[in-house]
């Protein structure tokens, strides 16, 4: 039994959730995101309520269960409040900055990086060094963040690159000279 998927889905005031079939709508004040579940997964609404329920007892629709309601709850969460994810640039000469919708990276390369973000994600950028990615998809705000870290990851040696900002670079001895 999913313990996760067992759980409601509080919709508040400003959510609004459609369903139709096995396709999700939510609308919030940040947009709208539409998910569409497997068919061995019913999802009912009562009241201000989500609940999730398994047509039968495989081992797909256990599976499924649980990550569904992980989904329409991230949706839920994504019309409301947004998700952020913010990356440090390290580096002597390492910068970014806006030009109009896209990020440019000048990281190293003999060329800067542009970066086209889709329609539905804001990125900023602060002190040409913290970049801050915004949208209502906690997966497209997942997605964009490792293409923008992809770019020039975190090196172990000085450091330099492009990290999460929780993230922690733990550093290796270089060679020891004579």
């Amino acid at each position: 039994m999913s313990r996760i998927g067992k759980q409601h889905i509080i919709l508040h005031e400003e959510i609004s959730a459609e369903i139709q079939g096995t396709n999700v709508s939510i609308v919030g004040p940040r947009g709208e995101i539409s998910h569409k579940l497997s068919n061995l997964i019913e999802i009912k609404k009562v009241n201000n309520k989500l609940s999730l329920h398994r047509l039968n007892n495989s081992k797909k629709a256990q599976s499924l269960h649980g990550l569904s309601r992980t989904l329409i709850n991230n949706m839920v969460i994504g019309v409301s409040k947004g998700f952020s994810k913010q990356l440090e640039i390290q580096g002597v000469g390492y910068r970014a900055q806006i030009q109009g919708n896209d990020l440019i990276l000048n990281v190293g390369y003999s060329h800067p990086v542009t970066i086209r973000p889709p329609k539905d994600i804001s990125i900023t950028v602060e002190k040409n060094s913290i970049i801050t990615i915004n949208g209502i998809n906690k997966e497209t705000v997942g997605q964009i963040a490792a293409k923008i870290r992809k770019v020039r990851p975190p090196e172990p040696y000085k450091g330099k690159g492009i990290k999460y900002s929780y993230e922690i670079i733990r550093k290796k001895v270089g060679k020891a000279g004579k």
